[in-house]
């Protein structure tokens, strides 16, 4: 079965659903690296992608934010930057699956029993919340920037880069 819009994930409804342990059948968490670049220096600069809405933000979309960050900078800045994902996607995402085209409204049950399978994971997010931080140098702060810019693309969500010292 093909994936639904994100658009159909992201609003905060309900209870959170975290409890991994009651439930079968979860897909494992796309985002493969937590902590990207050079972990052992400490760089001077600290730069924030900051949400600007509540909202969820599936995994798969996160793990695409770091690829095309981590991109920009393994190609401007190699060794001099840090990368970190500052949130785990907890909640599980849930769905009700039908069959769907031509013919399918004499196979579906229709709502019967309709809590859902699990299909994801996504990260409930607040306003302020940091998604990723890069530390770097004073030199790489431009490519620190475009590389949180286009990570920003990848999120259903409105974001701002926020620049500070360590």
């Amino acid at each position: 079965m093909t994936r639904k819009p994100a658009r159909m994930y992201r609003s905060i409804e309900g209870q959170v659903y975290t409890r991994q342990e009651y439930m079968g059948g979860i897909p494992t968490c796309r985002v493969t690296q937590f902590d990207t670049g050079n972990l052992k220096e400490a760089f001077p600069m600290k730069i924030s992608l900051g949400c600007e809405e509540a909202a969820q933000v599936r995994d798969i979309a996160l793990e695409a934010a770091r690829i095309s960050a981590v991109r920009v900078l393994d190609k401007n800045a190699p060794n001099g930057f840090h990368l970190k994902v500052r949130r785990y996607p907890h909640q599980i995402l849930r769905e009700h699956k039908m069959a769907m085209g031509a013919g399918a409204d004499r196979i579906s049950d229709g709502m019967r029993r309709a809590f859902g399978k699990p299909v994801g994971h996504a990260v409930r997010a607040q306003i302020g919340d940091e998604l990723m931080t890069v530390y770097t140098t004073v030199a790489n702060l431009e490519h620190a920037k475009e590389a949180l810019r286009k990570a920003a693309h990848k999120l259903p969500i409105p974001t701002r880069v926020l620049i500070s010292p360590t």
